[in-house]
């Protein structure tokens, strides 16, 4: 796992990916995981001054010292970072499992044809991550651009620090509300914290948690179901 970006996200994956391991085998048994966990302050900065090369580097780093330490796969635990996707995945030999990907291959698997995106600005206005899923056949929307910056603002101001408003709860509602009238089919949290300001299971709209997606399908890897998984690999 590369994570730390932020924190509080990464301990969801943690928890998740050893809940999941656990349901599947039983007793005592947890997941088998390396956390390479970063300083996101740092890291923050780049994104924010555009330095992308840099962020990138520091990720190809962890990823070289994780395949190093005997990791079979590798998650990124952001989606935002899955900009530096090809960056990463270059300078290893194990498969790096895109989050894009494995979200899509959900939506496709559940007839959802047009789905709203809210993540990062980064991530709602760049085509890195909204092209991986429309290469599946899916439509995507993203908020107006109004809301679209109050949900960045929420993300770095607010949920990365663990803090959680009932403000925020509520914009995000009105933005789920917004996506369901706008025909959309679906909603996907591409932001790894943003679940924790919606509830997937209590919603008019159906959500799809990439936090959770991701989480399961590195729970398939650890137990030997690659394709379960749905790995990408450099």
């Amino acid at each position: 796992m590369i994570g730390g970006l932020s924190w509080v996200s990464t301990a969801l994956y943690y928890e998740q990916i050893n809940k999941g391991v656990n349901r599947r085998l039983g007793g005592v048994a947890s997941a088998p995981l390396i956390v390479e966990s970063l300083d996101f302050g740092r890291f923050s900065a780049l994104q924010h001054e555009g330095r992308w090369d840099e962020a990138a580097a520091i990720l190809a780093e962890a990823a070289r010292r994780l395949e190093a330490s005997g990791a079979t796969a590798i998650v990124l635990c952001s989606n935002t970072c899955h900009k530096m996707y090809d960056q990463v995945a270059a300078v290893v030999g194990v498969p790096l499992l895109h989050i894009g990907d494995i979200t899509a291959a959900r939506l496709t698997a559940d007839g959802v044809r047009r789905a709203g995106l809210i993540g990062t600005k980064f991530t709602m206005s760049e085509s890195f991550y909204r092209e991986r899923i429309e290469a599946h056949g899916i439509e995507v929307t993203v908020p107006d651009p109004g809301m679209a910056q109050e949900i960045d603002r929420i993300i770095f101001e607010e949920l990365v620090r663990g803090t959680v408003s009932r403000v925020s709860e509520r914009t995000l509602k009105t933005c789920l509300t917004v996506f369901g009238q706008a025909r959309n089919q679906a909603v996907i949290l591409g932001c790894t914290e943003l679940v924790m300001l919606v509830d997937p299971g209590a919603n008019v709209i159906p959500v799809y948690d990439t936090t959770a997606i991701h989480a399961l399908a590195a729970v398939e890897w650890i137990l030997g179901d690659e394709a379960a998984a749905g790995a990408v690999s450099a």
